[in-house]
């Protein structure tokens, strides 16, 4: 019921919820010692769970027992307690009820003035790699006065509790006196810390001259092409994946995003950045200059630039699969939609929803040139074990049994692997939204995490792998050693550790620097190559969050088992075995006829009863039998080698920028009327701002 994450978070919990019964028994018994033991239990829980951002504090809130109100109830208990220890006859108890009514009231200055200080140092836009310069940000107040302030207010209580519980115990007033005198100095010291702040010299400008500033370095800039995304924060790969190929594409890139949570998730690029959640302030920037808009994802608020006619507006998505998604009638709203290869084109065809073979581009897909078709092997082939990586995707939005092996396959495929007669070695890396959706997805992710870490605890145990790691001890050592070299680094390097800031600071000292750029990019792959060698190439691995990288698993591993995704299509670059699970029971005949990207795999079943094949193919070459149909699919998926993937979508973005350039030129002229000259204007076509 409370929607706990851990064994200890549950603990926490309960803790929390007994232990107000607890200190109401203690006081009207009365006992001190039990008093101070069951107050001390929910400071210690509820400190816990608000590190944790457990469920259960949230929802505390709603039920009307929030962080304010627990503080209140254990400030009356203790008044209670005093009244029953024969206290209440004496100015101790008085002055103890005055001193904690003062105490809460001054918990309503200070709650409005950190949220009037965060209210006027939130910016209308986000930014990163933009000159704000021409915008006064003043520096953010310091990070411990706005961290999690609440908590802190009320912690200062504590003092109160011990003054009068050692008063209490000694029966000597003074230390109550005292107790209460420090708790109220010091929520009057951290209201005078917060005054400074509240000045207009410490705040952001009003909205309209951000946006002015924002405008004022558009002018400037002037874009050409601009990537654009919103969605939630666990989709922040979508956006992530374009980031490379968005700051080696020609022109002057822009990157646009709707929502704020999608910005820290961001990917190092130097590439300029603005999120601008408010539709009204996205439609008034001045985005005249941008002739090819990019689209990854089929969202609602897409709208909102697809409206403005003086750019070309093109879906690229965030993968290639043969999943429904890949041929959204949504898709119509475009001028262009690329596709890797021909694949895409047929898919389109094939689904008939109304885009034009006209209007669809092969441009391969420039993302995977990070994907090796080989690769060395520490330690060496001779004594090595294949390594098979198990990739499943999300439940989707319905309950359709092809959206993913996970629910009938998921426990199959992975027991069999673990129990493969030739041992393997198995990564599993979920999609980062396996269980947002469906419970039963998250219950048996949980399950496959837990089967994954036992069958690597029992093999941590089994002589002939003790053996490997003690010989590997050494370099395992030493490769930890250097992640937490490169870990520092990075966190040095990401701004992470800096202390005070928020976000209109970072936005304001947010300037694009290539060369940082560059030494994250490099010790983000001195990071991955560390990471393999921490632990025993034996071991199995579960593998969640953003770090190691999909490709990166892709390159670790021999052989992959997936699902209807873009992630065999991607696999499939590196012409390395795969299998694909027909969960929706089509039969493999349909399920290969049905799935373009399935025709060169091993074709399982919910009982993962012809994974053999699979393990055979990765653990001799001269058992694969379908290296040849891999390389031919790969051609028809993702497109030829030559030209690169990027030089073909570097290519399409400039053609396609040429056609919005003629199209505003043509109308330009056709509004001037036949007396007008062409060229008669000097300034950008359509330079207007997005709002008209």
């Amino acid at each position: 019921m409370a929607r706990v994450g851990s064994g200890p978070e549950l603990a926490a919990a309960l803790l929390l919820m007994l232990g107000f019964p607890c200190i109401m028994l203690a006081a009207i018994i009365p006992s001190l010692w039990f008093f101070a033991a069951a107050v001390a239990v929910t400071y210690a829980a509820d400190q816990f769970l608000h590190q944790r951002s457990s469920y259960l504090v949230n929802r505390l809130a709603k039920v009307r027992a929030g962080l304010s109100i627990r503080f209140l109830v254990r400030q009356l208990l203790l008044v209670l307690l005093l009244a029953r220890m024969g206290f209440a006859e004496q100015p101790v108890f008085y002055v103890t009820v005055a001193c904690l009514l003062g105490f809460y009231g001054l918990q309503a200055p200070h709650g409005a003035m950190v949220t009037l200080i965060r209210l006027r140092r939130k910016l209308p836009v986000v930014t990163r790699n933009v000159d704000l310069s021409r915008v006064r940000i003043p520096d953010a107040p310091p990070r411990p006065l706005l961290d999690r302030s609440a908590e802190k207010m009320l912690h200062l209580d504590v003092f109160s509790f011990i003054g009068v519980l050692v008063a209490v115990g000694t029966d000597s007033t003074v230390f109550a006196y005292a107790g209460l005198a420090l708790t109220l100095l010091l929520a009057v010291v951290y209201l005078a810390l917060l005054v400074p702040h509240l000045r207009p010299g410490r705040l952001v400008p009003p909205p309209d001259k951000v946006l002015a500033g924002v405008d004022a370095w558009l002018r400037e800039y002037k874009p050409t092409v601009m990537l654009y995304f919103s969605g939630s924060r666990e989709s922040a790969y979508q956006v992530n994946m374009w980031l490379d190929t968005m700051a080696r594409i020609g022109g002057r890139p822009l990157i646009v995003l709707r929502e704020r949570n999608i910005v820290p998730q961001l990917g190092v690029t130097s590439v300029p950045v603005i999120c601008v959640p408010g539709g009204v302030h996205l439609m008034n920037l001045d985005l005249s200059t941008v002739r090819v808009a990019l689209y990854a994802a089929n969202v609602g608020k897409n709208i909102h630039m697809l409206r403005v006619p003086t750019m070309k507006h093109v879906f690229i998505g965030h993968g290639d699969s043969d999943k429904l998604a890949s041929v959204n009638p949504y898709s119509k709203v475009y001028d262009e939609v690329w596709t890797a290869g021909r694949a895409g084109r047929d898919r389109y065809a094939l689904a008939d929803v109304g885009v034009r073979g006209e209007d669809i581009v092969e441009v391969g897909r420039p993302q995977l040139g990070t994907i090796e078709t080989a690769q060395s092997r520490t330690g060496g082939p001779d004594k090595r074990i294949p390594t098979v990586l198990y990739a499943p995707t999300w439940e989707g939005w319905d309950d359709n049994p092809g959206n993913t092996s996970l629910l009938l396959a998921g426990e199959n495929i992975v027991e069999r692997l673990l129990n493969a007669e030739q041992p393997i070695r198995l990564i599993y890396k979920p999609h980062p939204f396996t269980g947002t959706r469906s419970a039963q997805a998250k219950a048996v992710d949980a399950r496959i995490r837990a089967l994954v870490e036992a069958a690597a605890a029992a093999r941590a145990m089994d002589p002939r792998w003790t053996a490997e790691a003690e010989a590997d001890a050494a370099d395992q050592a030493a490769a930890r050693a250097e992640l937490e070299r490169l870990e520092a680094r990075l966190t040095e390097l990401s701004g992470v550790s800096k202390a005070g800031g928020d976000e209109a600071e970072e936005a304001r000292d947010s300037v694009a620097d290539p060369a940082r750029e560059a030494e994250i990019m490099k010790l983000k792959d001195e990071w991955n190559a560390a990471y393999w060698r921490s632990f025993g190439w034996w071991e199995h691995r579960v593998i969640t969050g953003p770090e190691p990288r999909l490709y990166d698993c892709f390159n670790e591993s021999d052989g992959m088992v997936s699902d209807i995704s873009s992630v065999v299509s991607d696999y499939i670059a590196s012409g390395k075995p795969y299998a694909v699970t027909d969960s929706a029971g089509l039969g493999e005949a349909e399920f290969r006829r049905q799935n373009t990207a399935v025709r060169a795999a091993v074709i399982l079943s919910n009982s993962a009863a012809e994974l053999d094949e699979l393990l055979a193919a990765v653990a001799d070459p001269a058992a694969d039998t379908r290296a040849e149909a891999r390389r031919e699919l790969k051609e028809y998926l993702l497109g030829p080698d030559e030209p690169t993937s990027l030089q073909q979508f570097d290519a399409a973005v400039q053609a396609l920028a040429a056609k919005a350039e003629a199209r505003n030129l043509a109308l330009q002229q056709r509004l001037a009327g036949p007396e007008q000259a062409p060229g008669l204007d000097d300034s950008p076509v359509g330079d207007t701002a997005v709002g008209g």
